[in-house]
């Protein structure tokens, strides 16, 4: 995770919530005032959110002093110490919604990958994300993905050609869409192409796509598809695929699952950040 990047979300972040000053905590505390909190996990899961924890109380207070005691991927229990901050005690205040959402909403994100992976249970099927992100926090989304064991999918409509039905249909189909978009790329570009029928599969094939996605497809019809693709094209199930349904897919010989559940409708897991006294 870029820090640069993270320190900029923070910042932008903590102006959206600060704004002018912190009303309450300013005139009760000064700005000589010293504290100490703790985050305390309140429910079982994996832990996500470390470099936002390091990273934002010294924003606001360049003396805060940062303790974690888990690191990214950590399986983390109910009632278990995650973390100290000791510093200006207007500054803890001022920061401590910001990173607490950020935290949760992250290790929430793990959490959630984590248990698609074990409920998926393969040694060649990989989960991955999607673009379906929150604007403003995809680097910490997908970076909570890969912190629950799983893996990205691309970041943005730049750095991957994925080519979907409607590209197809404006192009006029998969063939002429592969090779016109083959002529203005580098190799470093990988091309991936949306198919839903046995038709559009071979024609990927012939296109030589380097990835080819199997989009909305029962775990019975990727298993028949994905037979007429060759060995170096990289597979991806994508599309109404439930978490509860990973099992039925751990056998279908897919390369990866692309899974928008993961980061556009995930509960925060629950942390709390107490005074200590």
């Amino acid at each position: 995770m870029n820090k640069l990047k993270l320190t900029q979300l923070l910042e932008a972040f903590f102006l959206e919530d600060i704004g002018e000053r912190d009303v309450t905590s300013d005139v009760l505390f000064g700005s000589e005032a010293t504290g100490e909190i703790v985050f305390i996990a309140k429910d079982d899961g994996i832990f996500c959110g470390e470099k936002v924890i390091k990273i934002g109380f010294p924003i606001l207070d360049s003396t805060a002093d940062v303790t974690l005691f888990v690191s990214d991927g950590s399986l983390i229990e109910k009632g278990q110490k995650l973390a100290v901050v000791q510093g200006k005690t207007a500054d803890l205040l001022k920061g401590e919604r910001v990173v607490l959402n950020l935290v949760q909403h992250m290790s929430g994100i793990a959490s959630k990958t984590n248990e698609a992976i074990k409920l998926l249970n393969s040694d060649c099927t990989k989960i991955c994300d999607t673009r379906k992100t929150t604007p403003g926090l995809r680097m910490l989304e997908k970076y909570a993905v890969t912190a629950g064991g799983g893996f990205n999918h691309r970041f943005g409509l730049y750095d991957a050609v994925m080519i979907k039905d409607n590209h197809i249909s404006f192009a006029g189909s998969i063939t002429k869409a592969v090779e016109r978009i083959r002529r203005h790329i580098g190799h470093m570009v990988k091309i991936e192409v949306e198919t839903e029928t046995k038709e559009q599969v071979l024609e990927a094939v012939h296109a030589n796509a380097d990835v080819i996605m199997f989009d909305n497809q029962t775990p019975e019809s990727i298993k028949e598809l994905i037979q007429y693709v060759p060995k170096h094209i990289v597979t991806e199930a994508s599309g109404g695929i439930k978490i509860e349904d990973l099992p039925r897919y751990s056998n279908t010989g897919v390369d990866y699952i692309s899974m928008g559940c993961l980061t556009h409708s995930v509960v925060a897991l629950d942390i709390s950040v107490k005074v200590k006294i």
